[in-house]
């Protein structure tokens, strides 16, 4: 496998953090405009981002493959955790004016 090739399969393995983290934390902002309006956008993409790239990397090391649907599954559960944690949870923190 060339550097190309390595650079694109690593690529396409965290897509899925990224799309789904960025994606639910947009919507989240949308449902919840007024109780997440003291939140930062970035930290809570990061909270779900980070959050989704473990699941993804436990989930490769588990199962030997990526792409399970086990993975996928608990990737969107971990994701809603992540985002309760960065936006309602301890992990929020509170823009001062």
């Amino acid at each position: 496998m060339g550097l190309i090739d390595a650079f694109w399969h690593l690529l396409n393995f965290v897509a899925p953090a990224f799309a789904v983290g960025l994606i639910s934390t947009g919507m989240a902002r949308l449902l919840w405009r007024k109780e997440l309006a003291g939140t930062p956008w970035q930290r809570m993409a990061t909270w779900a981002i980070g959050a989704d790239l473990l699941v993804l990397c436990a989930g490769l090391a588990l199962s030997g493959h990526d792409g399970k649907m086990t993975t996928y599954a608990s990737l969107l559960m971990v994701n809603a955790g992540a985002l309760w944690w960065g936006g309602f949870g301890p992990g929020k923190r509170v823009r001062r004016s």
